[in-house]
C-alpha cells in the first residue's frame, strides 16, 4: 500500500515538475528588422505592425509547440549601416533563432554576409532579385522578384501594342536590380528602351528626366522605385501634361502611394501582391481566404486595410512558425524546414523553396492592377 501511494506521490510530482517546466521554458526569439521610420517606412510600419499582431495571435493561442515567441524589432531607418549594426545585436547579444525582414533590398544585401557567417536563417521582406539569385543557404524571402515583375508589365505592354518605352529607375538597390531585369527582359518581349533616366532617393523633382523623354518617341513610362520618388514622378507627369501610359513597380503596391501621388495616381498600372485586390478575387483563388482574413484583422488592429508590405512580414512569420512546427527551433533545422517547404498559400502568393530555390514564386504571385478614383482595380 505504501509502495502504492509512493509510485502516486512520485507520478503527480514529475506531472507537476514537468508542467513547471513548460511554463518556464524560455521564449523562442525572433529578430525584426524593419525601416519603421525614414523614407521606407511605408514598407517597414506595416511590417512591424503585422508581425507583432501575427506574434500575439500565435502566442495567444499557445505558442509552438508550447513556448512562446518573443519579437525583438530593430528599426533600420532605411539605413545599411544601421541594418548590419542591428543584425549584430540581434545575433550577437539577443540570441535570436531567425530574423525577418529587412525592409530594404540596400539593407538585405547589406546583413546577407553576417546572417551567412553567423548561420541564422533570414527570412527578408525585400524583393531585389539579387537576395536570393544565387541561391544563398541562409537566406530566403518573401517578396515577390522584380525577375517575375517586369514580364508582367512587358506582356500587358505587347497587349496595347506598346514597343518604344522610356524607363525611369531610382539609384539604389531596388532601382538598380529592377533597371537590369527590365533592359534583359525588353528584348524578349521585342520592347525597345530608348531613354534610360534615372535619379536619387532623396531627389524631389523629376521635370528634367520627364522633359526629355516628352521629346522621345516613347509610348510609355516605365518607373521603378519606392515612394517617395515613384509619387514625385507621378505628380510631375501630370504637371507636364504628359498623357504616355505610365507604368509603376510593386514597390509602391500600398495607399500610401495614391495618397502622396494625389491627382497623379490615376490610371497608373503596376504589378502586386492579391491582397490589395482581395475583394475582387475570385472564389476559386487559393489565397483569397487568407487575404481577406488578413485585410480584416489588420484593419481591426490598426485602423487601416492590411496591405502588400505587410503581407511580406505575416508570409515570413507564418513560414517560420511552420518550420519549427516541423523540425524545431534551433537556426539549423529551422533553415532546414525553411527549405522544405511546399506549396505554403501566403499573402504573397504560393511559397515553394528548395534548395535551388529560396525565393519560391512563380509569375501567378503577381496580379495587375490599376489605379482608379483612388483605388485599386484589378485587370483581367
Amino acid at each position: 500500500m505504501l509502495k502504492q501511494m509512493f509510485r502516486v506521490v512520485i507520478s503527480v510530482l514529475f506531472v507537476v515538475l514537468m508542467a513547471g517546466s513548460a511554463v518556464a521554458a524560455p521564449p523562442i526569439k525572433i529578430g525584426a528588422l524593419f525601416a519603421v521610420s525614414g523614407p521606407a517606412s511605408f514598407l517597414g510600419e506595416p511590417e512591424r505592425n503585422t508581425a507583432k499582431m501575427m506574434v500575439d495571435e500565435i502566442n495567444k493561442a499557445g505558442g509552438i509547440k508550447g513556448r512562446q515567441l518573443e519579437l525583438i524589432v530593430i528599426d533600420t531607418q532605411g539605413d545599411a549601416t544601421k541594418a548590419v549594426q542591428g543584425v549584430n545585436k540581434l545575433i550577437k547579444d539577443d540570441k535570436v533563432a531567425a530574423i525577418i525582414g529587412p525592409s530594404t533590398t540596400g539593407d538585405t544585401m547589406a546583413v546577407i554576409p553576417v546572417v551567412e557567417k553567423a548561420e541564422i536563417p533570414m527570412v527578408s521582406c525585400a524583393a531585389g532579385v539579387k537576395i536570393t539569385d544565387p541561391t544563398k543557404k541562409w537566406v530566403f524571402k518573401t517578396a515577390q522578384n522584380d525577375a517575375l515583375a517586369v514580364p508582367k508589365i512587358f506582356d500587358h505592354m505587347k497587349k496595347q501594342k506598346i514597343n518604344k518605352i522610356a524607363i525611369l529607375t531610382v539609384s539604389d538597390g531596388f532601382g538598380s536590380s529592377g533597371r537590369e531585369q527590365l533592359v534583359l527582359h525588353a528584348k524578349q518581349f521585342g520592347i525597345q528602351i530608348i531613354s534610360d533616366e534615372t535619379y536619387g532617393p532623396k531627389d524631389t523633382d523629376m521635370t528634367a528626366q520627364l522633359t526629355k523623354i516628352r521629346g522621345s518617341e516613347a509610348q510609355a513610362i516605365v518607373c521603378w522605385g519606392t515612394n517617395p520618388g515613384p509619387a514625385v514622378v507621378a505628380r510631375n507627369v501630370k504637371q507636364l501634361g504628359i498623357t504616355l501610359p505610365l507604368y509603376m513597380s510593386h514597390g509602391v503596391s500600398s495607399k500610401k502611394f495614391i495618397e502622396l501621388a494625389d491627382d497623379g495616381a490615376e490610371g497608373i498600372i503596376l504589378p502586386s501582391g492579391r491582397v490589395v485586390v482581395a475583394d475582387q478575387l475570385s472564389k476559386s483563388d487559393p489565397q483569397k481566404k487568407a487575404l481577406l482574413n488578413y485585410v480584416e484583422n489588420y484593419k481591426k488592429h490598426y485602423n487601416v486595410e492590411g496591405d502588400h508590405f505587410g503581407g511580406h512580414a505575416y508570409d515570413a512569420i507564418m513560414l517560420i512558425k511552420g518550420a519549427i512546427e516541423r523540425g524545431g527551433d534551433s537556426p539549423a533545422a529551422i533553415r532546414d524546414q525553411l527549405e522544405k517547404t511546399v506549396k505554403y498559400a501566403g499573402i504573397g502568393g504560393t511559397f515553394s523553396y528548395s534548395a535551388q530555390d529560396h525565393a519560391g514564386l512563380t509569375s501567378d504571385a503577381f496580379v495587375l492592377v490599376q489605379i482608379k478614383n483612388k483605388g485599386w482595380t484589378l485587370l483581367k
